[in-house]
């Protein structure tokens, strides 16, 4: 007779892990369009959500896809997608109103190398800085990285209750490595995992779609189809939803939407840290290759020598007091990643001068292997 425990434990891929995590967190609502290598999110969710009551629909193009979450999100449940590097390009338009309306969705993000159609399926980590700068006005937004398949279960559902709580686009960026590969999950240790829910407005107060006291307010919502007029608009609008020309009302949203996340970023950001007294390199990682980078670590320990270590699983807002403090000390800093130095630029934007900061990149498809990094440091 097989336990509880063992019941629960599955062989997933991290794509399998993605649609668990998203189910956990409360999931309704999936509209996309295939695209390798994150199609198999959508193969699975278009069979278990109509078993729970939640909706899956394929659009036409990753343009239309992200506009139905929207839609469906301000009706009042949790949405998301899922698309690789062409797919996120057409989504920009769209996260940049999710921005601007504060409405909250998940978009999985499963890089593969590129530029354009680029490579279909092979690996890469290309999308760092899309995702932050993509949609134009420069406002912040929140990114998550898992590196491994029961991560991935995890950070599904922070994106889901990041998302909900901060009324932002959440970005989960996975990779064609972490997405395809297989390990064990226990999906019985995340029962518990807390879950956290959009706040309603009161149906016995006047409501203002978005209404906000203060410059890090996050206000709540009301869905459409509900007790309030509501209003959403793409456009600089007031409290009430209506587009302005007031210049205290613009600066007020304006400023509002960039410091509810940057002034609360000690409060989003997440890493996990191996660090040394003495040591005198740090290597600083993501997603897959952060594997490779601890595998590189553990190798050059057993030489005798210290070696600090720090993977992100927040990238935006960037993680800059973890860095600071993990390089405290190290003569250089090392950064591989499957890009030309996406992650590296805010390591040496946040380090400065005195630490140079040594880039590890590959843009063939294939991995950083373990070796490479030892060879580097």
């Amino acid at each position: 007779m097989c336990s509880s425990k063992s019941a629960t434990k599955k062989f997933l891929s991290g794509n399998e892990a993605v649609v668990e995590g998203a189910l956990m967190a409360g999931l309704r609502f999936y509209a996309g369009y295939p695209i390798t290598p994150s199609s198999e999110i959508a193969g699975i969710l278009s069979s278990r959500l109509p078993k729970i009551g939640g909706k899956f629909i394929q659009m036409e193009d990753e343009i239309g896809s992200l506009a139905a979450c929207l839609g469906a999100s301000l009706c009042g449940v949790k949405v998301m997608t899922a698309t690789s590097g062409p797919g996120l390009s057409l989504m920009l338009e769209n996260v940049g109103m999710a921005i601007m309306a504060e409405i909250p969705c998940v978009i999985v993000d499963v890089q593969r190398g590129g530029p354009s159609t680029g490579l279909a399926t092979k690996v890469g980590q290309g999308d760092v800085q899309q995702v932050r700068w993509g949609s134009h006005g420069g406002y912040p937004v929140i990114a998550l990285s898992p590196s491994s398949v029961p991560e991935t279960v995890a950070l599904t559902i922070e994106a889901f209750n990041l998302a909900e709580k901060f009324r932002v686009p959440v970005f989960l960026m996975t990779d064609k490595v972490v997405g395809h590969m297989r390990e064990d999950v226990d999906l019985g240790a995340f029962r518990a995992y807390p879950v956290i829910d959009r706040q309603i407005a009161s149906t016995e107060q006047d409501f203002l779609p978005y209404g906000a006291r203060s410059l890090t307010d996050v206000p709540a919502m009301s869905p459409f189809g509900g007790p309030h007029l509501v209003r959403a608009s793409s456009t600089t609008h007031d409290q009430r939803g209506i587009p302005t020309s007031d210049t205290e009302k613009i600066a007020f949203k304006n400023e509002r939407l960039y410091r509810k996340i940057n002034d609360r970023a000690d409060e989003i950001c997440r890493w996990e840290a191996d660090l040394q007294p003495g040591a005198d390199c740090l290597v600083v990682s993501f997603g897959i290759s952060a594997r490779s980078g601890h595998q590189a670590v553990i190798e050059i320990r057993e030489s005798g020598r210290k070696v600090n270590f720090l993977k992100l699983l927040t990238l935006w807002p960037f993680p800059e007091k973890a860095v600071q403090e993990a390089a405290r000390g190290v003569k250089k800093v090392v950064v591989p990643e499957l890009n030309w130095g996406q992650v590296a630029l805010e390591v040496e934007r946040v380090l400065g001068p005195e630490i140079p900061v040594i880039r590890i990149n590959k843009n063939d498809g294939t991995v950083i292997w373990p070796e490479e990094i030892v060879a580097v440091i």
